[in-house]
């Protein structure tokens, strides 16, 4: 039998999106991000860039991409639902507890709201969890 495979971080996530502008917008002005890719390149003759952004963007912070694509027209009004199959939650780490409170005082400032900074003594983590746009959670992590 063979040995399980060895992976390292994720290298990129991607996410439907009812609205690709504001969720763009979102991860641009609370998080950070940075355009990689706003769409299909010139040099893209086979199409194969334009068939993997279906529409979307590709957004880059610290070497973490995500990738936000449109959801199909047929569900337009989807919203997130954490319990359903599929993804729960996203996390980012940050360097500090104090970290947390700042982005705290951030999320109250830009009127988002968010849940209170919680702490796993028995993990050594902290975080503090805010929804985007589409109601998916983000979460950013700190150990304490």
């Amino acid at each position: 039998m063979s040995s399980p495979l060895q992976v390292g971080a994720p290298h990129h996530i991607r996410l439907t999106v009812t609205d690709v502008v504001r969720s763009r917008a979102f991860y641009e002005d609370v998080f950070g991000f940075q355009v990689a890719l706003p769409g299909p390149p010139d040099d893209d003759p086979d199409g194969l860039v334009a068939d993997a952004l279906q529409g979307g963007v590709v957004l880059m912070n610290a070497g973490v991409m995500i990738g936000l694509r449109p959801v199909d027209a047929t569900n337009a009004d989807d919203r997130f639902d954490p319990f359903r199959v599929g993804l729960d939650h996203l996390s980012f780490g940050v360097a500090s507890r104090d970290d947390l409170d700042a982005a705290m005082r951030v999320f109250d400032e830009r009127g988002i709201d968010h849940g209170p900074i919680r702490e796993v003594p028995a993990m050594g983590l902290a975080f503090l969890a805010v929804f985007d746009p589409d109601g998916i959670a983000v979460e950013l992590t700190a150990q304490i």
